[in-house]
């Protein structure tokens, strides 16, 4: 491991962890809620894309170019989602627990 690399990577995690610390427990629970939804959403609609494009390739007369975009947008989906997921860690990170969100439907 590149002892440079690591230290960079420490470094950024730090950043992070400060800026999330810093918060008071009720507002950064109320974060992380949030947060867990929109990972709930983001892996809804991932799903609804991929659906659609493993649909689109059994079908012969979806072009190429279709198919194309679908799993171009559908890997752009997963970029974003994993990137939230970060940000999601972090929060729970800082929180030290995952609060209790009631499945999507439910109050």
């Amino acid at each position: 491991m590149n002892k440079a690399s690591s230290s960079d990577a420490n470094g950024q995690e730090n950043e992070r962890e400060s800026r999330f610390s810093s918060m008071q427990q009720p507002e950064l629970e109320a974060l992380a809620v949030s947060a867990i939804l929109e990972h709930r959403r983001l892996i809804a609609a991932d799903e609804a894309v991929y659906e659609e494009w493993t649909r689109a390739s059994g079908d012969p007369s979806v072009s190429g170019a279709v198919l194309k975009s679908l799993q171009d947008e559908y890997v752009a989906r997963q970029n974003k989602s994993e990137a939230q997921q970060e940000v999601l860690s972090e929060i729970i990170d800082a929180l030290g627990y995952i609060p209790e969100v009631a499945p999507d439907g439910e109050e």
